[in-house]
């Protein structure tokens, strides 16, 4: 059965003059003096372009990609139905009538020779770009899955860390920090990534992807590994990124973290926050964290992920992973229940909105060890970062707060790696009385130079951490410049150890 059919159904059920289907909005009837919607929520453009591919006759299988009107008649299981296409750069409209000629004139998916008929303007409503959730729960074919799978296993045979799946560009992949194309591959039409993208998209996400143009979910592919997925829209249709999710976790020794950083993990009450752009490597630094304690502690541990990430089994600790939208509503609804579930430490995977920063704070004040995350890029622009979010006439409560129950920030930046691979070059902010005495004041410019003099205590700099790497031949001094927040003054810095930057210093 077409998706479309259900439609259809409706219309001549009801005695509906049309069914009109317009890219990004509701799905309507019309009828002499009123047009009714009969979907929840806007179709998108990609979800219209799959509707209409199951049931357009091959000869017009390719034309109905391009511009212009098409008109053909299809066999529902109700009625035979004139079908009228017109598509434009950024838009569809299809509208579906009763076809007049006997049920027998015409074969199913006939093409009808005439002009279209004049099709409706669009409703000028705003473009959500989501799509009808009753026709989005629909498994796609068992092949689509199989051509994920199979880049997938390519992305892990390769050591890439993403892939990347885009309307109109070949899949391409990001491998030691660059996107590439692993093998030559014909650009994908939007209809084909919409099949592939909703055939590993579980029903749930499907329904939040309809109605926000995003989602978040796990995949996972026995004896290959898992895969942190999201799906978006944008002005070319359906798209997606999938990132490794490595099935051993590499532990803090693997890492080499610190033990002023391991010291954090053990305090009993606190607020630690992991930082740094998308795709830095916060969530292996974390999970060696979670492991850490898992090895050191017999706590009870929390965490509050979108989507789960790295499994981790009790070993100490008994740990409860919870995921949003599988098993919570959000992060700070699964926060502030754990606060009746006799947690020992939580990990908030994401503190995204003010009301969440406000409840991990709390939480930490109230005698437990809080793990989030933020996209900041230093440790000082962290502590801004999070006051911020408070309007004017809390900031100073927030100051108070924050300056008690802040523990350590680890910023970290990932840097290409000589002879292949990345490794991270990890900020560390440990608060001390200075460092809480500048927060509570609102003198967080001070903190950088109190990072640089309080090297014995565990704090790094962020151009100490570049230099180390660099030192150690880790990294190339070009790439450590580009990654530095002053290029010129590392790149003096470097040239004061006699370590020369190709280019040299740069404004």
């Amino acid at each position: 059965m077409a998706r479309i059919d259900r439609m259809i159904d409706a219309l001549v059920q009801r005695g509906a003059n049309r069914l009109r289907l317009v890219s990004d909005e509701k799905a309507c009837l019309d009828f002499d003096e009123d047009s009714r919607p009969i979907t929840a929520s806007e179709l998108n453009l990609n979800l219209l372009m799959i509707f209409l591919k199951e049931v357009v006759p091959p000869e017009l299988a390719a034309e109905i990609e391009q511009e212009g009107q098409h008109r053909f008649v299809y066999n529902s299981p109700s009625k035979p139905i004139l079908i009228s296409v017109t598509r434009t750069k950024t838009q569809v409209c299809v509208e579906a009538t009763v076809h007049a000629e006997p049920e027998g004139a015409g074969a199913a998916g006939s093409v009808e020779p005439s002009p279209a008929p004049a099709v409706a303007a669009p409703l000028a409503l705003p473009k959500s770009g989501v799509a009808s959730r009753a026709a989005a729960v629909v498994p796609a074919p068992a092949g689509d899955t199989a051509a994920m799978d199979a880049l997938f296993r390519e992305m892990v045979r390769e050591k890439c860390s993403d892939l990347h799946l885009s309307s109109a560009s070949p899949p391409l992949f990001r491998k030691d920090g660059s996107m590439v194309m692993l093998s030559s591959r014909e650009p994908l039409d939007p209809a084909r990534v919409g099949e592939m993208l909703y055939s590993i998209t579980p029903a749930l996400r499907r329904a939040e992807f309809e109605q926000r143009s995003d989602t978040d979910f796990s995949h996972e592919i026995p004896g290959i590994g898992r895969f942190r997925c999201n799906l978006f829209m944008d002005r070319k249709g359906m798209g997606g990124v999938f990132r490794v999710i490595p099935n051993d976790i590499l532990t803090a020794e693997d890492l080499g973290l610190s033990s002023q950083i391991l010291d954090l993990c053990m305090l009993m009450k606190g607020l630690v926050v992991v930082t740094g752009p998308t795709g830095s490597g916060k969530s292996t630094t974390l999970a060696a964290m979670v492991d850490y304690i898992n090895r050191m502690r017999s706590d009870h541990l929390i965490t509050i992920e979108d989507p789960i990430e790295f499994v981790h089994e009790n070993k100490k600790c008994l740990i409860n992973q919870r995921e949003i939208g599988n098993h919570t509503a959000g992060f700070k609804a699964a926060l502030r229940a754990a606060l009746r579930e006799d947690p020992d430490i939580v990990l908030v995977g994401e503190m995204r909105d003010l009301e969440t920063v406000e409840i991990a704070i709390e939480t930490a004040e109230t005698g437990h060890l809080v793990f989030g995350t933020l996209h900041t890029n230093t440790a000082p622009s962290t502590v801004d970062r999070i006051i911020d979010q408070f309007s004017a006439d809390r900031q100073s409560q927030i100051r108070t707060m924050l300056s008690t129950s802040l523990k350590g920030v680890i910023a970290q930046t990932l840097c290409r790696k000589k002879g292949g691979g990345r490794v991270a070059a990890l900020e560390v902010l440990i608060v001390n009385s200075a460092i809480s005495n500048l927060i509570r004041e609102g003198k967080t410019f001070q903190i950088p130079s109190i990072m640089q003099t309080g090297r014995k205590l565990g704090m790094v700099t962020l151009s100490d951490a570049l230099l180390e790497l660099v030192t150690k031949g880790l990294v190339e001094p070009e790439e450590a410049a580009a990654k530095a927040l002053d290029r010129a003054e590392f790149t003096r810095l470097l040239e004061s150890r006699n370590i020369k930057v190709d280019g040299g210093p740069q404004p």
